[in-house]
């Protein structure tokens, strides 16, 4: 998020994140080598499974290919650390760019959610059986299983369940199904300024904007700025205090988000994930928020902030809500900071919103083009990279600006975000880009920000909110 108006649009035109799905030529498999494949919940109607593939061998495996079927009836959903393509019930699932090699006694894993209540059968390690399988429930295919490439049509897009896994999914903290975010101004700049409480009713998490470093590494804090107090002829903390309350009592999520573009907060080692958490705690006791937002935009250390974030959590409790605001290129590549953050604590994470503007043109999961910002395709293809490489659609939110002023490039018209909505939810009013499948559970939008919003008559949230109802 920006606090200046003084943007600087960055062009980056061809990004190498290796996300796009795509055949890859087998080696010689690893004697010893095993798929091993548990359900990891089982909510009735559907489960999440996982397979560990472990490398018992003598020699690093260099890529790997897992396969299975499934009975008539039960079908793959979402997906996570592994390419999907699938023949009738033959599923084929094969690595990803940074988890294909293992080494000798190493092991790595991937994960799914399906529908319906069969389990997967007949299952092949790069050809062999997996070893480590579950045994089979139906006799063996007397035919062996294909041997020419996958077909080139799109996998099925079947959605995954409405109702995420009870043991894996953090809780919603009372959160629409699909939301509007918004970020309230902290501090006086040409948009109009607003106490807290006069944030308009279509918002339902607003992100306070934001938390600060202290001179101790990893420490942040928070207080009404001056500038905006007088900007509005007098706001305390008390009287900001009483606002978050008041939106609480509305029924609305206020969460304190850390950063913004001239923020400095490291999160870098132990002692400072510590602080981290501590401090973040502390406000959240003073203040009454309900989560916190994480918005570095120069960088994070993903090992101690994911520390520092768990550590947060067990303070406060399953009900803290996690968001993210990482710009367009932070989550370009899995192995990337934020990237991996986002996955590593997806247990616990409620949200990421990411920046979809200011950012010139960038590679989309397909990898064959690069697609320039204040596009549906931009968006789109540009949001099926985190939706294809392990974060479920409930924690997939398009972050776009609130119209004119509020951000240097990427700036579009709301139903532009609602063609976006449409085309990943639902299929419907998607450009030239079409992701390989639909995600219902879309988490929703957000919006930099709630202050010029209100500026520009506030089009973004009147426009977005009663569209995120018609949204399967």
């Amino acid at each position: 998020m920006k606090r200046s108006r003084s943007l600087v649009m960055a062009l980056v035109t061809a990004l190498a994140a290796t996300v796009g799905a795509a055949w890859v030529a087998l080696p010689a498999f690893a004697a010893g080598a095993t798929a091993n494949f548990v359900k990891t919940s089982d909510w009735g109607s559907g489960w999440e499974g996982k397979y560990t593939i472990t490398n018992g061998g003598a020699t690093a495996i260099s890529a790997w290919t897992v396969t299975f079927d499934l009975p008539a009836g039960t079908t793959v959903g979402s997906y996570w650390d592994a390419l999907l393509t699938s023949s009738g019930q033959r599923y084929t699932f094969t690595n990803r760019s940074w988890n294909g090699g293992i080494a000798p006694g190493g092991s790595t894993s991937f994960g799914f959610l399906a529908t319906g209540s069969g389990s997967p059968t007949n299952c092949q390690l790069n050809g062999a059986p997996c070893g480590g399988g579950p045994t089979p429930t139906t006799p063996p295919p007397t035919t062996p299983p294909p041997t020419t490439p996958p077909p080139t049509t799109p996998p099925p897009t079947t959605p995954p369940p409405t109702t995420p896994p009870p043991t894996t999914a953090p809780p919603t903290g009372n959160l629409p199904k699909h939301m509007l975010t918004g970020y309230w101004h902290n501090f006086d700049n040409p948009a109009v300024e607003l106490r807290l409480r006069d944030v308009p009713a279509e918002y339902d998490l607003v992100a306070v904007a934001f938390a600060e470093a202290t001179g101790t590494p990893g420490a942040v804090t928070f207080a009404v700025d001056p500038g905006l107090s007088a900007a509005l002829g007098g706001y305390t903390d008390a009287d900001f205090t009483a606002d978050v309350q008041t939106l609480r009592s509305r029924g609305k999520k206020v969460i304190l988000s850390v950063g913004g573009e001239t923020g400095r907060v490291a999160v870098n080692d132990a002692a400072s994930a510590t602080a981290f958490a501590n401090t973040t705690y502390a406000l959240i006791q003073r203040y009454g928020f309900d989560g916190v937002d994480i918005d570095l935009e120069n960088g994070l250390n993903p090992t101690y902030m994911a520390q520092a974030l768990r550590a947060l959590r067990a303070k406060v409790g399953t009900g803290l809500i996690i968001a993210m605001a990482p710009q367009t290129i932070d989550m370009q590549n899995p192995a990337g900071g934020y990237f991996k953050l986002a996955l590593d604590i997806r247990d616990i994470l409620t949200v990421v919103n990411t920046q979809f503007y200011n950012s010139g043109a960038m590679l989309g999961c397909d990898q064959n083009a690069a697609y320039g910002q204040g596009t549906v395709n931009f968006i789109v293809a540009l949001a099926c990279i985190q939706l294809e490489a392990g974060l479920r659609p409930d924690q997939v939110g398009l972050g776009l600006p609130a119209g004119p002023g509020a951000a240097g490039g990427g700036v579009v018209a709301p139903s532009v975000v609602n063609a976006a909505l449409d085309c990943l939810a639902k299929g419907t009013n998607c450009g030239s880009f079409r992701p390989p499948r639909t995600y219902p559970g879309i988490r929703g939008a957000m919006t930099w920000s709630v202050n010029w919003d209100v500026s520009n008559g506030n089009g973004f949230a009147r426009t977005v909110k009663p569209h995120l109802s018609t949204l399967p």
